[in-house]
Formats: C-alpha cells, sequence, structure tokens
C-alpha cells in the first residue's frame, strides 16, 4: 500500500471516484489503478455543509473489500466531522480529512481541531485539513506539524466538473514554505491538462482529478501527464 509519508519523487495522482460510474465502481477503480493513478479520492457530503448528498461509510467499506491495497483518501465535507472518525476507520479509510471552516474559532459551535487531529490518529487512520477557495490558509499553519496532509479546494465543494480557480494557487506557496517534506500537499478541483503544471508549480504534490480522469479516452496518458507535470 501507498505511503504518503515518503516524499514522492513525482506528483501523486488522487483518482476521484465522484466522476466515476456509479453503476460500475470497483471496474472504474480497478481501471484506473492500473493505468497509473497512486490512490482513490473519496468525497463525503452531508447535504449540509455543501448542497449535495454522496456516498459514506458502504462506499469505503465496498472499495476495501474489492481493492484490499488502495490506499483510501476521505475528504469529508461534513458539518460534524468528529462523528465519524470511527464509522470510517472501521470501514476501512487510510486518511480522514476534514474542513478547517467548521473548526472553532471559525465556527463558535464547531470542532476543535486538535482534539479531531488526535481522534484520527487514535482510531488508525492520517489526518487532513482542508480549505475552500475564499478562506485565507493562514488558519491552518498552526496544525501542520500535526497533519499529514492538507488539502486546497480550487473550485467550491460539492460538485464534479467545476472550473479550476488560480487565486488558491498562492495559498499552496505559502503552505509548502510552511509545510515538512513529509506532509502532502493536495489541490482538489479543476485539475486537467491545462491546469496541472500551475498547481505543480505553486507546491502541489498530490493530483486529485475526477472529470479529467475519467472522462478521458485515454486514462493512461492523462495520468503520465500529471505524473510529468
Amino acid at each position: 500500500m501507498l505511503d504518503i509519508t515518503n516524499q514522492p519523487k513525482r506528483p501523486l495522482v488522487a483518482a476521484s471516484i465522484l466522476s466515476a460510474d456509479f453503476g460500475r465502481m470497483a471496474e472504474e477503480c480497478r481501471d484506473v489503478l492500473g493505468r497509473g493513478a497512486d490512490l482513490l479520492h473519496v468525497d463525503v457530503m452531508d447535504g449540509h455543509f455543501v448542497p449535495n448528498l454522496t456516498m459514506g461509510q458502504d462506499m469505503i467499506r465496498g472499495l476495501r473489500r474489492n481493492l484490499p491495497d488502495v490506499f483510501l483518501d476521505v475528504h469529508l465535507m461534513v458539518e460534524r466531522p468528529q462523528e465519524y472518525v470511527k464509522s470510517f476507520a472501521e470501514a476501512g479509510a487510510n486518511l480522514f480529512s476534514f474542513h478547517l471552516e467548521v473548526c472553532r474559532p471559525a465556527r463558535p459551535d464547531g470542532v476543535d481541531a486538535r482534539e479531531l487531529i488526535r481522534a484520527i490518529r487514535d482510531a488508525g487512520m492520517l489526518p487532513g485539513m482542508v480549505v475552500n477557495p475564499p478562506t485565507p490558509a493562514d488558519g491552518l499553519l498552526p496544525f501542520l506539524d500535526d497533519l499529514a496532509l492538507v488539502l486546497v479546494m480550487s473550485v467550491y465543494p460539492g460538485r464534479s466538473g467545476q472550473s479550476f480557480i488560480p487565486d488558491v494557487l498562492p495559498k499552496l506557496e505559502l503552505l509548502r514554505q510552511h509545510a515538512r517534506p513529509t506532509m502532502r500537499l493536495e489541490i482538489d478541483g479543476g485539475v486537467n491538462l491545462q491546469t496541472v503544471s500551475r498547481a505543480v508549480a505553486a507546491g502541489a504534490d498530490t493530483l486529485v482529478t475526477a472529470s479529467a480522469l475519467f472522462g478521458a479516452r485515454d486514462r493512461k496518458a492523462v495520468v503520465d501527464a500529471m505524473h510529468n507535470a
């Protein structure tokens, strides 16, 4: 299984299953992994933090059963991520990412980020944090030493197929200046063959790609281009 704490020699490609054919999920995942994708990215939405509902623990459990060696990078776009730590760990998630926007002090009744990071590690998963396009990245700096991954959203979360927002690139530059070499810096949203080079140049080393990969006629060519960005 992939060890994301090892600094990659080339960018990692995280295939976002939000754009896969849900009726053929295991087959779709095997296909993109067989064509070189490094890990699977799973978007979990609760219909409150974002105006959409997607997959949950059963999807994780099914992926783990069919793909026992795959690294599952789970991104929770939910208001109360602390309620899902145990169930996602038991389902087979490897990395559990939650949003800065649901934490105190941004949300007075929100989660304590340090407590949640500790709970994620205690459950046997790696912790990650996420920041949305309008949110400054400075709020992540106090937590970087405790995180395995930080995800910068380059679209507004909630649906696949949006256009890349280049204004987020300075956030990657700031975070890369402060991050440990063993912390992955991920970008998600509109990452395709036209935008990937800018993301990597700004410091991203883990590239979430959805429709650009699953919608491509030549999926291997897309993965190869992103690896070589």
